[in-house]
Formats: C-alpha cells, structure tokens, sequence
C-alpha cells in the first residue's frame, strides 16, 4: 500500500507519518516544503498541474493531508488551509482519483460550543476567526470533490513535540525556563476557557483507521476525546510535572490565542467515528502531558 503523507514534518504530520509506517506491506512517502521530503511539494503555491505529475508518478493507495497553517495573517491561512486542499483535489481527480483522502480538518470549523453539549458532526459551523473559517472552507471543498475522501475534524491535540504555537507546547516551553523557586510567577492570559484536548498519538491512530477502513466513510469525523478539560486543569498540571513552585497569574485581557477567538467551550461528539472507524482514544490527557513534558521536542 502506498501512502502519501502531505505535510509530514509538521506536529500532526510526523506522528501520522510513525504511525502509518507501522502497517505491514505500506510504504509512506513523506511530502511537503522541507528538503528531506520524498517530495517537495508547497501546497500554498503548486499549480494543480505539477501535483498531479508528483501523484501520478507514486499512484497512491491513499493520500493523508497534514498540511495546514495555525497562524499567520488571514491570506497565509487560506493558502495552506483552503488553497492547499482545492489544489490535492484537483490534482487527485486527474492524477490519482481512486486514492482514499484523508484530510486533517480543525475543531475550530464548528465556532462556540454550548456548555455541556458536544457537537456532533451535523451541527452548525460557526467560526470566530481566520483560522476556523480557512479550515471550514477547505473542509468544504474536500466533502465537495466527488473523491473517496474524509475529514478528520481535530480537537486540540496534545503530546510529544507539540509546537510553541499551541498553548501545551507554549505552556511547556514557559515552564523550561521559568525559575523553580517559590517567588517565581508565570503570567499568562485568560485560562478559563474549555477545549476537548486530545492525545497526538490518538489522532494518529484514527488517521491509520480512516486510510484503511474497507468501506466508504462518512464526510466528516470528528476526532477528540469527548471531554471538555478547563485550560486552567491543563496549565496547572504541567506546572505540576515541572515542579513549578511559584505562582500562576491570568490576565484575562491578555495572551489570548488568536486561534482560539471568543470560544469559552468546546467538546466535540465521538460516537460517529467509533461506529464508522471502532475508534477511541487511548491515551488520557494525564498521559499526554506526561509524555509532552518528557519528550526531548521531537515525536
């Protein structure tokens, strides 16, 4: 089986790329901006043309998208984030159209989340910011392509080698430097919104499923650990894990994430993706941060 794993050095993309490489008789070509690819390949700039030629001479069984941008001003994420995907489909239509898609889509397409109530894949998309919204609209093309495709819809994810970027690798480089002593403080913004975090590993693992299930797949699958966790209950539990013992202050008007928006809750449902995929994460949020904290930066 031979499995294109686009963005394959990123946070999502390395552990995807370990994961898939565990599969008896598959070979994972590495595809995306870094020189070590298999391909070089940016999905921000390639002509549909080009990738098609990259595609046609691998002939994938199955193509996983991990390519994407987190932050940056809002034409930046539309490349990778909208571009990026209208840009695979058109070239997999031509080059490859019998090739499963699986494309990493964001919990952050679905907006505000109603306390106590997990979304289910049918409830309506909302997003506050640049970053929901250019996920959503390359939702919309991959569900739209006529392919063999589904997305994976993400919940926060968290683990080993998790970016700066996010608040679990920010938080855990934070808590490196900071000093160990009793007057030490660390202040940080607003902790008292809720996400559904969810192990790296296990996004992995369901990505694994959804290139292999036999059968077609529904359109979107969301993929999380179905508990909404304060931040906070994160934050302090690394500190916890460092052995921090000063103090933690939030300022609420500051060092928000802009990913984020004015989202206070968000849980996502899991029940379609065990039924579709028998899928469920393993790992706790515990084990994540424990094996965040202990990772050297690298999955």
């Amino acid at each position: 089986m031979r499995i294109l794993v686009l963005g394959s050095t990123g946070y999502l993309g390395a552990h995807v790329a370990e994961r898939l490489r565990t599969l008896r008789g598959a070979r994972v070509l590495r595809v995306g901006r870094s020189p070590d690819a298999d391909h070089q390949v940016d999905l921000a700039s390639v002509r549909p043309e080009e990738l098609a030629k990259t595609l046609a001479s691998v002939a994938p069984d199955a193509v996983v998208n991990c390519a994407g941008a987190t932050g940056g001003d809002a034409v930046t994420l539309a490349e990778l984030n909208t571009r990026g995907p209208a840009v695979l489909c058109a070239a997999l239509r031509e080059a490859a159209p019998a090739a499963r898609l699986v494309h990493l889509g964001s919990a952050a397409e679905y907006g505000p989340g109603e306390p106590g109530n997990p979304v289910t894949e049918s409830a309506a998309t909302r997003p506050v910011g640049p970053y929901g919204a250019t996920k959503l609209a390359g939702t919309a093309v991959v569900t739209a392509c006529g392919l063999d495709s589904v997305v994976l819809r993400v919940g926060n994810p968290v683990g080993p080698g998790a970016p700066p970027a996010g608040l679990p690798g920010r938080m855990t480089a934070l808590l490196r430097q900071a000093d160990r002593g009793p007057d030490a403080v660390l202040r940080l913004g607003d902790l008292s919104a809720h996400r559904d975090f969810v192990d790296v590993r296990d996004v992995a693992w369901a990505v694994e499923f959804a290139v292999t299930a036999p059968q077609p797949l529904l359109p979107v699958l969301n993929i999380g650990s179905g508990r909404a966790v304060p931040v906070r209950e994160l934050v302090h539990h690394l500190a916890e894990l460092a052995g921090f013992r000063g103090r933690i202050e939030e300022n609420a008007g500051s060092g928000s994430s802009v990913r984020s928006g004015e989202v206070s809750w968000q849980c996502s449902a899991i029940g379609a993706a065990e039924e579709a995929l028998g899928w469920r994460p393993l790992h706790t949020l515990d084990e994540a941060l424990a094996a965040l904290w202990e990772a050297d930066g690298s999955p």
